[in-house]
């Protein structure tokens, strides 16, 4: 409570963990019920993200090397994959029951690591990755992140950029 000083602003929070570990966070309990916040449990929050980002990850990198079309069993795959999609939306229309919803979404995840691998064909693959993909969207989890660029990077930039503009070079 605020009167006993046992509170955390939105901006402390974001100095020591990623937003998207709170949102995170926030998702992995239902709406209703009482959010009590612990470093323990931000932690666990970021390992449970990295393990859905490790994933849409792998799943990237085996659709760049993967081609064909669905195989007999991998059309079972494929069906699986769908009830995920099933079990999901049935999750969030029981009153947006997000904790659910993200239990589905680790059961893809454990699905995926354990069923798409370097011999799956291609259209197996990006199934499997857009499924992930669509459902960690309706979620706000940002799967596809971005590489940074480095604060070096950036300085030698900015660098270039003003030695440019003192020489008159547009």
């Amino acid at each position: 409570s605020k009167s006993l000083g046992n509170f955390f602003t939105v901006r402390e929070i974001s100095e020591k963990y990623d937003l998207q570990v709170l949102r995170f966070f926030m998702l992995s309990a239902h709406y209703r019920s009482p959010l009590n916040f612990s470093a323990e449990l931000m932690e666990a929050s970021k390992h449970g993200l990295d393990r859905i980002l490790t994933a849409a990850d792998r799943l990237r990198e085996l659709a760049k090397t993967a081609e064909g079309s669905l195989t007999g069993n991998e059309r079972a795959a494929v069906e699986q994959i769908e009830d995920f999609q099933k079990k999901f939306d049935e999750a969030m229309d029981d009153d947006f029951n997000t904790a659910d919803a993200i239990a589905v979404i680790f059961e893809l995840v454990k699905y995926v690591n354990t069923n798409v691998n370097e011999q799956s064909s291609g259209e197996l693959v990006n199934t499997a990755a857009e499924k992930l993909r669509l459902l960690c969207d309706v979620m706000g989890i940002v799967v596809d992140q971005q590489k940074q660029p480095l604060d070096a990077e950036i300085e030698q930039l900015i660098e270039e950029r003003q030695s440019a503009r003192a020489e008159k070079v547009f």
